[in-house]
């Protein structure tokens, strides 16, 4: 996997206050506040003159929406992404993916890779528990739909294979630990590609956020309910599922096992008309055409009459 330098609380307190401002998102604030000492400033607004390093502390939607606006608009700044909650794997990632009147705008340069990742473990104590377990799935995603995507060699397979055995060992809860490994888990996908629970949740977000307003609809959200009924069709639809996890000595029972406990059957029941209405949709989405077995039409019923349980 791509190396990039890696920054722990002691360098970001060592980095020049002079040349160094941040962008925050308003639930650590006040940590980063007391933390760091830096000048904070309004995220995606023009940075005074002289600043040289520009540090986000966030989750991965203002992280993916700095990439863009430094590579627009100061490109010679140095970008360094710390995350707040672990899931997306923004700060490890070339890819930045945003909303844009309710679709994902989704752009991949090698440009919008970070110049370093900061890791914070203490920011994990202010995840809210059923976030936590939501960016647990979000990770699990990435990790399991890089591995089996068709664009992935053997390499990379072997890369995510090791960190699937240490995802297996964490709750699906507020560690620490998870940090790494959701750096880890989007760096190796952005190798590959993901499925079709992408595809999911690329096209659902926005129109379930309309039509729901009260749902708490997210990316992270929809890939937890997603990613259980998706592996077991792409497990039932083709052996290359069971195959390519024998392969590399994963124990598909117990990974299953996971998948099912972040699964949520009622909100996957409300999450059901706004799949049908945009199921063809998903079936162009760009994620749905590299998932490891072929979605068609009619698989459609797979998920409508849950046949997965």
């Amino acid at each position: 996997m791509t190396e990039q330098r890696v920054l722990n609380l002691h360098d970001l307190r060592n980095l020049p206050r002079e040349t160094t401002t941040a962008w925050v998102t308003p639930s650590v604030r006040s940590r980063v506040e007391a933390g760091l000492g830096f000048t904070l400033r309004p995220p995606l607004q023009p940075l005074p003159s002289g600043v040289q390093t520009l540090v986000v502390i966030a989750g991965g939607t203002l992280i993916d929406e700095a990439k863009v606006w430094r590579l627009e608009n100061a490109p010679l700044v140095k970008l360094i992404a710390v995350p707040s909650i672990w899931g997306s794997g923004a700060e490890a990632s070339p890819i930045a993916v945003r909303n844009r009147n309710g679709k994902k705008d989704i752009r991949i340069d090698p440009k919008l890779l970070p110049d370093a990742r900061g890791v914070w473990p203490e920011l994990a104590a202010s995840v809210p528990t059923p976030r936590a377990r939501m960016a647990c799935g979000d990770c699990w995603a990435h990790a399991l739909e890089g591995f089996l995507s068709p664009l992935a060699g053997d390499p990379l397979r072997l890369e995510i294979s090791k960190l699937i055995r240490q995802m297996l060992r964490l709750p699906l809860a507020g560690d620490p630990a998870w940090f790494e490994l959701s750096a880890r888990a989007c760096a190796g996908q952005a190798q590959a590609s993901v499925g079709v629970v992408h595809g999911i949740a690329h096209v659902l977000e926005g129109a379930l956020q309309a039509q729901q307003p009260a749902g708490d609809w997210n990316h992270a959200k929809l890939c937890s309910i997603f990613l259980f009924p998706v592996m077991r069709f792409n497990q039932q639809a083709s052996g290359k599922w069971q195959n390519l996890l024998q392969q590399y000595e994963l124990p598909a029972d117990t990974i299953l096992k996971v998948l099912r406990e972040l699964f949520d059957c009622h909100a996957f029941d409300l999450a059901i008309p706004a799949l049908s209405v945009h199921w063809m949709d998903i079936l162009r989405d760009p994620c749905t055409r590299t998932n490891s077995t072929t979605v068609r039409p009619s698989s459609l019923d797979y998920f409508v009459g849950k046949v997965f349980l």
